[in-house]
């Protein structure tokens, strides 16, 4: 296919915004991931026809294209293979209603997921799904890899959430999948489908999302534990209990020195580990619901404080969110993994892992949403020193087989685009993968939409 036809082509369906600058087409070859590749253009269209245009017209002319947010994704499902053209959804960024009485937002898929929150408590109203990126990251991306967050483990995660899309095919043609109701059972759920695609079914252009009353009242606890073992046995206790935090969030020493180098918020720098914990609800209900936290996290010998105002609360949260730049200070390369276990099996998986990092010679720093089992395991290296880097690539298997030992998964909201689409195999039987395949054909006859991500080669 000759790139300059498919640039002419677009230029006439959207006049002033192909681009195939040296400059751009480098931005748009990354993610967040260590994953690079190389566009041949770059498409912004702005509405639903133009999609539909673009797309039928790549379609014809047998032109893979790859969907694209902001890019924030870490497992590269947003960097192009063989020369792909990135369809920017970016300037698709309305929000087109938020219907306060049925409790729906209508929305587009460059829509900021932060823009939304602001939004939303104008009218008291929230939207649960808080990815760590929220402040730059898009609804649409966190619609394809089904993104979750801190709130994960009381409200769920987008899917949850997501009542219908709007969805253009590889061939151009435009699909509707469920609406404004919250119930809806014609046919199969291809919106469930859909959600967590990572953008190889469709091109998603308009997003229902349900939304809920704003809580009454939120109360932030701060826990330390000069022993790991005793955090990730507060979180078993916790999480068995009657009580269901609105947040349940775990640090580990190399995490807590990681933020206080970058920047300092006053974090004890001595603690092994910490937990971040929320609950919310009515007045009444979230000082008892905190009192008996409190309780549980000081009987496994926990250091309990609580966020007295919003500036701390904030100041804490600001923290947490600064865990993933911060270990950058560790060392100049990351491998990040976002495994689950049951949550009664966290304190084996944190063993497990800091026997990896002593046998590999390594420095693996940990944190997460410790309430959903969802652990984010950072493998600190640099990719410059070949003999270290290999043995930080190795252990990613080793975490792997641990984790799926002890009935986990080796994904929990990153989804699997390139870097982990070679361990598929490992939690997927050949039955599982041979249908999902057949689910792409329908959908995705010439294999033109992000060619290369999910399935092993």
């Amino acid at each position: 296919m000759a790139f300059k036809f498919f640039k002419k082509k677009t230029e006439n369906i959207i006049p002033g915004r192909v681009s195939t600058g040296k400059e751009e087409l480098f931005c748009y070859g990354f993610d967040a991931s260590s994953a690079e590749g190389a566009p041949s253009a770059v498409v912004r269209p702005v509405s639903t026809e133009e999609v539909s245009e673009v797309a039928a017209f790549a379609f014809n002319t047998d032109t893979p294209i790859v969907p694209r947010g902001a890019g924030t994704g870490m497992t590269g499902g947003a960097v192009p293979l063989k020369g792909a053209v990135i369809l920017s959804l970016e300037g698709m960024n309305r929000i087109i209603d938020i219907d306060a009485k049925n409790m729906v937002a209508i929305v587009e898929p460059g829509v900021i997921n932060s823009h939304l929150q602001e939004r939303l408590e104008d009218v008291d109203l929230f939207y649960p799904p808080d990815p760590a990126s929220m402040k730059f990251c898009t609804l649409g991306g966190n619609v394809a890899e089904n993104a979750g967050g801190p709130r994960a483990i009381k409200y769920g995660v987008t899917k949850d959430y997501v009542l219908g899309l709007e969805t253009v095919l590889p061939d151009g043609r435009v699909l509707m999948t469920g609406g404004r109701t919250f119930k809806g059972v014609v046919g199969y759920d291809l919106t469930r489908l859909l959600v967590g695609s990572e953008g190889t079914l469709g091109i998603i252009t308009k997003i229902f999302l349900k939304v809920l009353p704003m809580p009454e009242a939120t109360v932030t606890l701060l826990c330390t534990y000069s022993h790991i073992e005793d955090a990730a046995q507060t979180v078993s206790k916790i999480t068995s209990s009657s009580i269901i935090p609105r947040t349940l969030e775990f640090m580990d020493h190399e995490s807590i020195m990681a933020v206080e180098n970058y920047k300092s918020f006053g974090l004890p720098v001595n603690a092994e580990a910490l937990l971040l914990i929320e609950v919310d609800g009515q007045h009444s209900a979230v000082s008892e619901e905190a009192e008996k936290i409190a309780s549980i996290c000081t009987s496994f010998n926990g250091n309990v404080s609580i966020a007295e105002d919003m500036f701390s609360k904030q100041r804490i949260w600001e923290a947490r969110r600064a865990v993933s730049p911060a270990l950058y200070h560790i060392r100049p390369t990351k491998i990040n993994e976002d495994i689950v276990v049951p949550r009664g099996r966290i304190p084996e998986m944190l063993r497990a892992i800091r026997e990896i990092a002593e046998k590999n010679k390594l420095i693996i720093a940990n944190f997460g949403h410790a309430g959903d089992g969802n652990i984010h395991v950072n493998i600190m290296t640099d990719k410059n020193d070949v003999e270290e880097y290999g043995r930080a690539k190795d252990s990613v298997k080793d975490i792997f087989e641990a984790t799926l030992k002890l009935n986990g998964t080796i994904s929990g909201e990153h989804g699997v685009g390139l870097s982990k689409k070679q361990f598929v195999g490992m939690e997927l039987s050949d039955v599982s993968i041979e249908i999902m395949k057949k689910i792409k054909n329908v959908f995705d006859p010439k294999g033109i939409l992000n060619p290369g991500k999910i399935f092993p080669d």
